[in-house]
């Protein structure tokens, strides 16, 4: 068994969103994902489906053309490949991050048209 800290604000050394794996094994993985108020996320979409858990923060998402207001205890889960974004981030936000498969690290190309 494994404790896993996982609520905390860690922004990247420059300011920006920060993502850190916490477990990785081939079916799934988690980690936390850090976003300072203010600040844009620019992510691209991925290989693996995901789903997001607001632990902290406010902010906005967009994804699949639908745009929520977000929150602690908000989830959201965005299938494999999906232009995505948390936007108009009015909170240090914080998300618990679950990939399956586990998350490559190598963004996936967009949707084909």
């Amino acid at each position: 068994m494994e404790i896993i800290d996982s609520g905390r604000f860690r922004p990247a050394p420059d300011g920006s969103a920060h993502y850190a794996e916490h477990l990785s094994v081939p079916a799934l993985s988690f980690g936390t994902y850090s976003l300072p108020a203010g600040r844009t996320d620019d992510q691209s979409p991925h290989l693996q489906d995901e789903v997001y858990v607001v632990t902290r923060g406010r902010a906005r998402f967009t994804s699949g053309g639908r745009t929520v207001d977000v929150g602690p205890g908000s989830s959201l889960f965005v299938p494999a490949r999906e232009e995505h974004r948390f936007h108009d981030i009015t909170e240090d936000l914080v998300a618990l991050v679950f990939f399956a498969p586990a998350y490559s690290g190598v963004p996936g190309p967009a949707e084909p048209a």
